[in-house]
């Protein structure tokens, strides 16, 4: 996959694809409808046109971190559906005071030569949100480029979307989360050096960071754990602690990691941890002995939910 981050000069090869629109966070099933709508729409390679940093964050930088994924991890989902073409656009003031006729004439048709573009029935676009998909195909045929609009996805009678896997995270269903998106929802990163308690209990973990990342519901997971880079590569299973772990303090919020049968070093390689099954949530024990013992059930129970 070409992933673009400088649409400005292009070589012309990446121009001319089939471009699926939106901020893909999550890359849920009602994204997953778009892309297939947009990979047989024309024949051309298939896009993606997102943005980055995420439009909500460059219009309220200081609210609660909201993202179900990084841009490294979107990406890595991305090309595994398919997507040849990633044009990453920088989201800045330029960008946010572009008018619909702008976004349309100057990115998609200008900069990006797109020969399609697809997105869902609930798009809006350019300065104040004022375009919407009935604007969007009556410019495309004007500019150029098709336009097709995907239908909403439901599961269960409700429409899929970012904001309702979130509150399925939060709750602690992690199940419900990944109906609606199709896969399991994972926490990708680099694993940092922390206090190395869970060695001296018998648990090394490995430590990453959730900063400006929606938080699961803190608690214990039963988890997979790909190994993406490193000597160690491969598929594991494994618990996990998602929050503050208040038997030591008050602590910035990570996600910690006991990786099943497993002999090595993980410092600076690149984790992506999938959320299983909730096991339950953070507590404060009296003693380090009912720690341990309740990591050891933690451990058995998680093995018996993943089989093995």
């Amino acid at each position: 996959m070409r992933h673009l981050r400088d649409t400005t000069y292009m070589d012309d090869a990446d121009r001319g694809a089939s471009a699926a629109i939106g901020n893909f966070d999550g890359v849920h099933l009602g994204h997953q409808a778009i892309l297939k709508v947009a990979a047989n729409a024309a024949s051309a390679p298939l896009g993606v046109v997102t943005f980055e940093p995420h439009p909500r964050e460059f219009f309220a930088p200081n609210a609660p971190a909201f993202r179900l994924m990084n841009s490294a991890a979107r990406a890595h989902r991305l090309e595994s559906l398919g997507v040849e073409r990633l044009y990453e656009l920088r989201f800045n003031d330029r960008m946010a005071n572009l008018t619909p006729e702008e976004f349309c004439t100057d990115v998609l048709a200008g900069e990006l030569g797109l020969k399609h573009v697809t997105v869902g029935a609930d798009f809006c676009f350019g300065k104040d949100r004022a375009g919407d998909t009935d604007l969007l195909q009556k410019l495309g045929p004007e500019l150029g480029f098709g336009v097709t609009v995907a239908d909403l996805i439901e599961t269960k009678g409700i429409a899929v979307s970012s904001t309702k896997i979130r509150e399925a995270l939060s709750d602690g269903r992690p199940e419900d989360a990944a109906t609606m998106l199709g896969h399991l929802h994972r926490i990708e990163g680099e694993v940092i050096r922390g206090d190395q308690r869970g060695r001296e209990l018998g648990y090394p973990t490995a430590n990453m960071s959730i900063d400006g990342l929606h938080p699961p519901k803190f608690g214990v997971y039963a988890v997979k754990v790909d190994v993406l880079t490193g000597e160690h590569r491969g598929q594991y299973h494994g618990v996990a602690s998602a929050g503050v772990r208040p038997m030591f303090g008050e602590n910035h919020p990570n996600i910690e990691t006991f990786v099943f049968d497993f002999r090595g070093d993980l410092y600076g390689a690149e984790l992506s941890v999938a959320l299983v099954a909730y096991l339950r949530p953070e507590e404060k024990f009296d003693s380090l002995d009912a720690l341990i013992t309740q990591m050891d059930a933690d451990s058995a129970r998680a093995r018996e939910i993943l089989g093995t």
